[in-house]
């Protein structure tokens, strides 16, 4: 029942805003920041997020991990306004049919070579696609990510290419990503 405030979601006070409905963003922000307290206290290995300024809804995350040892790549975070309920969108959103801007979004801010990740950063793994379900937090989401660097889906890649050297010539794949660390995530 919120018909007590007397806005819409689209409504904004004429001020030429437009903000999503007080209840959503209550839900959905009280969820964000237990999901940050949880991850302060408990961080997962080598993973680090948190909000980039004083926005709840857009997060900055830090990954290190082999065979891109040494690197530090950074992902930006944004979260829907009906977070966690709203299934998040997979960086390949359309063309996996879930309607663009629809969910949450995971993307590389640090040039990556990996068969998963687009040349844009756009992340596309299982739990940001079909496999979501609103008990996941961000701390799995960063661990499935970081997971990614060790356990690639070479069966569902967004970089065949890369997908098809890692299981053809895993030493020159690993060469490669190593290559990229040091000249992008250092």
């Amino acid at each position: 029942m919120n018909s007590s405030t007397g806005t819409s979601a689209g409504g904004g006070g004429g001020r030429g805003k437009s903000w999503p409905s007080t209840t959503s963003v209550s839900a959905s922000g009280k969820r964000i920041q237990k999901e940050m307290s949880d991850l302060n206290l408990d961080p997962p290995s080598d993973c680090s997020a948190g909000p980039k300024g004083d926005n709840l809804y857009h997060w900055v995350a830090t990954l290190i991990g082999t065979p891109y040892e040494d690197g530090i790549f950074f992902l930006d975070i944004t979260f829907p306004s009906e977070y966690p309920f709203k299934p998040p969108e997979a960086a390949f959103g359309l063309v996996h049919g879930f309607e663009k801007g629809s969910g949450l979004q995971v993307v590389f801010r640090t040039r990556i070579y990996h068969c998963n990740v687009d040349s844009t950063g756009n992340v596309s793994l299982d739990i940001l696609k079909d496999s979501w379900s609103p008990a996941l937090t961000i701390s799995k989401v960063l661990l499935a990510v970081k997971s990614m660097f060790t356990n690639p889906d070479t069966y569902n890649p967004v970089v065949p290419g890369i997908a098809r050297l890692y299981l053809a010539d895993r030493a020159k794949h690993d060469e490669l990503a190593a290559e990229w660390t040091l000249r992008f995530a250092r």
